[in-house]
């Protein structure tokens, strides 16, 4: 892995869908998917499912509907499934977790501000 080529990312990033939406996302290198609020991906136009997984968090079990989408963050452009989840009562909407971080191109750094 070469280390120059890695973007340095805090545990609040950017990212850009469509080109042009722009929101602040939540890093969490504890999630194993990463999580989209279910009516900003309908906004978006991410509405076609490719799957259903069963999750387990703090709350209990759930079956989640899976989408594909395509998302910009830290200049690097990236097509990677999201579960969909009821994300309103969450700071953030959009939730980074290990499949697109495991890819290699981020170093986290948590004093990192954006």
């Amino acid at each position: 892995m070469d280390l120059q080529k890695m973007s340095i990312i805090g545990l609040v990033e950017k990212v850009i869908f469509n080109k042009e939406t722009q929101l602040n996302a939540r890093i969490d290198t504890g999630a194993t998917m990463s999580s989209i609020d279910i009516k900003l991906a309908h906004e978006l136009g991410f509405k076609k499912k490719v799957r259903q997984i069963k999750v387990r968090n703090a709350h209990g079990r759930s079956v989640r509907d899976i989408v594909l989408i395509q998302l910009n963050i830290s200049g690097i452009l990236i097509k990677e499934e999201f579960s969909l989840a009821d994300r309103s009562h969450m700071r953030y909407q959009v939730l980074i977790g290990q499949n697109i971080l495991n890819k290699g191109f981020f170093l986290i750094n948590p004093k990192l501000k954006n």
